[in-house]
């Protein structure tokens, strides 16, 4: 009696731990499983990031039209100019193209040669009728009577060249830094377009195009006619912070 007795003591004493090792493993499974990991998912979402900080021009080359290469790197920025009296058109652009996402140029805006054709440009290009913009400029003096422009005021035009053609104008105060972003997501497999200044949302506008049109980056001073009303009488340039692309 006593052998049997001991016998069922030690089969239920195996019985009960076998369960309370299975549950312990059902537990740790569980939380391993449903609980997620909030850094590893914030890496994951922050992983292709890119953010070019321009203490170097590594993964942007030349794409200057007219003129010299006029830029250099400054203390960490990127200060990029032109010539009086020249249609000088100085670019650099990304190697890399990219699609969806949110574009972001930290950008300083200095006082501009008054009635100068010169341009601060922040864009995305693909060809020229796909192509979306941010470009600074004192402007003819017909716009900035329409705009009711101040004497310390420049002109942001904020375009899409085409498919469909629109633009959006703001003034800004210039001697000062800006963050210009253009944020491009999908609707019905085109992409929609929004820009903004300091989170501003200032445009926006449905494109009929999608992502088989990737963008490379550019940042520019062009002297362009259309962008005030003579020649630039003065040197101009700007200063360019930091560039951002973020998929998400």
């Amino acid at each position: 009696m006593k052998t049997t007795v001991k016998t069922l003591s030690v089969t239920l004493a195996l019985i009960l731990f076998s369960c309370t090792s299975e549950d312990i493993i059902d537990e740790s499974t569980t939380s391993v499983s449903t609980i997620p990991n909030t850094s590893a998912l914030k890496t994951r979402s922050t992983s292709t990031l890119k953010t070019w900080s321009f203490d170097n021009l590594n993964e942007w080359v030349d794409a200057t039209q007219v003129g010299n290469r006029n830029y250099f790197i400054d203390n960490g920025n990127l200060n990029i100019f032109t010539y009086a009296n020249t249609y000088d058109r100085t670019k650099i652009k990304s190697i890399a193209s990219y699609t969806t996402g949110t574009y972001t140029w930290k950008v300083y805006v200095p006082e501009m040669g008054m009635g100068d054709q010169a341009s601060i440009g922040a864009f995305l290009y693909n060809n020229d009728t796909h192509e979306l913009d941010f470009e600074i400029g004192y402007g003819k003096q017909s716009e900035r009577e329409s705009l009711n422009a101040l004497p310390d005021e420049l002109i942001v035009y904020m375009s899409t060249q085409s498919n469909p053609a629109q633009t959006y104008r703001k003034t800004i105060k210039r001697g000062l830094w800006y963050s210009l972003s253009i944020r491009l997501t999908l609707v019905n497999r085109n992409y929609f377009a929004k820009w903004t200044i300091n989170n501003e949302v200032l445009g926006a506008t449905q494109l009929n195009y999608g992502t088989k049109f990737k963008f490379n980056i550019f940042c520019s001073l062009e002297n362009l006619s259309f962008m005030g009303d003579h020649i630039p009488y003065t040197n101009n340039y700007a200063l360019f912070d930091f560039v951002e692309y973020n998929p998400n």
